[in-house]
């Protein structure tokens, strides 16, 4: 199976445990460019629609671009109420766009997945001249050696995905390199931001978090039993609470 459509498998849990961003990125996007309502909007692989709510408040236009059925089924009802809202099912690479079409593309935890250098060059072509490229991500961490619940989840990750490489917080050197490939494929004005925050969940709401990633979601059915059962009894055993260390990161950039 294509790991993408491990997402369309459960949309209500998705919906509810996956995080959105904070206020402050949609600030810098909208600082960044002019929009209004008469803008085109362009996101793609909406999910649930974590990342769409302001800009559909802004007033925008909004169309999405989602692989999976469930999920742009979701959305469509999600936000049926909003006139500025459409969804199209569809892969965001073979989907036919007329060229020079939107003012702002954007895509939340989801550009990662198509295929380099074609989403770029298929963004490019879909931009107006002077467009804007919006990407974000979420890079949740629960790895901190001086945080007790992190160091009772990760003996759990140990037992069941050992590994000798060390794991290390999402950083600004990151953030460079992918500022300098969207210059590589000729973008301008390119700019990054880094946001913080903690998440405290219970044992329950971690659970469900780690039922909605992939990686998680492909494992066989027995060992995904076990290893969900010793996380519950992990994180039970320092308080029924784990702290999650969230990295975002954003990057604008404009089409020529």
């Amino acid at each position: 199976m294509d790991k993408r459509l491990t997402f369309n498998e459960d949309e209500i849990n998705y919906d509810k445990y996956r995080p959105t961003y904070p206020n402050e990125l949609y600030k810098k996007i909208f600082s960044y460019c002019t929009l209004n309502s008469d803008s085109r909007l362009l996101e793609i692989g909406i999910g649930t629609g974590q990342a769409t709510e302001p800009f559909l408040k802004f007033g925008c236009n909004v169309t999405a671009v989602e692989l999976g059925n469930r999920l742009s089924s979701f959305v469509a009802d999600k936000y049926s109420d909003a006139k500025n809202f459409s969804v199209i099912h569809d892969d965001f690479i073979h989907h036919p766009i007329n060229s020079d079409t939107y003012d702002l593309i954007y895509s939340a935890t989801a550009f990662h997945w198509l295929p380099t250098p074609k989403k770029y060059n298929k963004v490019m072509s879909c931009l107006k001249s002077g467009g804007v490229l919006a990407l974000f991500w979420n890079h949740p961490f629960p790895n901190r050696d001086n945080d007790k619940t992190n160091i009772a989840s990760k003996a759990v990750y140990n037992k069941y995905r050992p590994s000798n490489e060390k794991q290390i917080e999402f950083c600004e050197d990151e953030c460079v390199k992918y500022a300098d490939e969207l210059k590589t494929y000729g973008f301008t004005d390119v700019e990054y931001h880094l946001f913080h925050r903690v998440r405290t969940l219970s044992t329950d709401e971690y659970l469900h978090l780690i039922n909605t990633y992939s990686d998680h979601r492909i494992l066989q059915s027995s060992i995904k039993t076990c290893f969900e059962n010793d996380m519950r009894r992990a994180i039970d055993s320092v308080g029924g609470k784990i702290n999650i260390y969230d990295t975002i990161d954003l990057y604008l950039a404009k089409k020529p």
